[in-house]
């Protein structure tokens, strides 16, 4: 009787010990992977990531854009030509992700870009090669320096009838749209004005001079940063949005209050 005991008591004994072998054993096993793989991510690569040429521009453009616009920016009947174009329209399209669209619409609407900022400047750069077109500014036009209160100005008689005064867009004919330009930053709010993307109107050196665009940049920018000192916005949408927040809130809270005091005499 008590060597069966033994026999089981030792039996329980080597069964736990094969357990604690294999879990010590996938610890150091895992330990050892851990320190492996650390090690080898501080490692530097050996090899070194290249420049995108404007030769890689073109094999991007034709294997992803000449479908639409042409194998040498010829356009086709889905797209375009982009001749005369330029690297700053190719900009703006690609890294608001604009372009390549995702299917036909009446506008091409802003989403996260397909490409890195390297493929972007490299399909831009060989667009600009091959069309010629409006180029990058200077960079004192895109500081924000510029005068806030003419630009104010400025943008409320050219820009606010479609992006509203506040910056916050507006609808317009035909199932299209001014985007609002409150996330927009300098150099696309700069692109914007000299390339004209959808529906907005190319405006000129002869209709806006460099420092009038400065001008309206710097007021915008400067609207992205001011808080707004009245409260809450409602969309920035003007008395519309604001007639129908008094005629909800204010209105429906006298409604409830002259039944809640009509019940209470009763």
């Amino acid at each position: 009787m008590s060597r069966e005991k033994k026999t089981r008591a030792g039996g329980r004994r080597s069964r736990m010990a094969t357990v604690a072998l294999i879990g010590i054993g996938l610890l150091l096993t895992g330990g050892a992977y851990a320190g492996a793989s650390a090690a080898m991510a501080a490692t530097p690569s050996s090899t070194v990531a290249t420049e995108l040429t404007v030769d890689d521009g073109k094999k991007l453009f034709q294997a992803n854009c000449a479908t639409c616009h042409g194998m040498n920016l010829e356009g086709s009947e889905n797209g375009p030509g982009l001749v005369g174009t330029g690297e700053l329209a190719v900009e703006f399209q690609m890294a608001t992700g604009r372009m390549p669209m995702q299917a036909q619409s009446p506008q091409a609407p802003q989403k996260a870009p397909q490409f890195t900022d390297e493929q972007i400047a490299a399909v831009a750069a060989w667009v600009q090669q091959e069309g010629g077109g409006a180029t990058f500014p200077d960079d004192s036009i895109l500081d924000g320096g510029g005068d806030i209160a003419a630009g104010a100005e400025l943008f409320r008689i050219n820009c606010a009838m479609c992006h509203n005064v506040a910056g916050a867009g507006g609808a317009l004919t035909e199932g299209k749209y001014a985007p609002s330009v409150m996330n927009t930053s300098a150099l696309h709010l700069y692109a914007a004005m000299v390339t004209g993307p959808q529906n907005m109107p190319v405006f000129n050196d002869m209709t806006l001079t460099e420092d009038e665009k400065r001008d309206i940049i710097s007021a915008i920018l400067y609207m992205q940063n001011e808080p707004s000192p009245g409260g809450m916005t409602l969309g920035s949408l003007g008395p519309v949005s604001e007639g129908l927040f008094v005629w909800i809130f204010g209105i429906g809270a006298l409604v409830a209050l002259t039944v809640w005091i009509t019940a209470k005499s009763n």
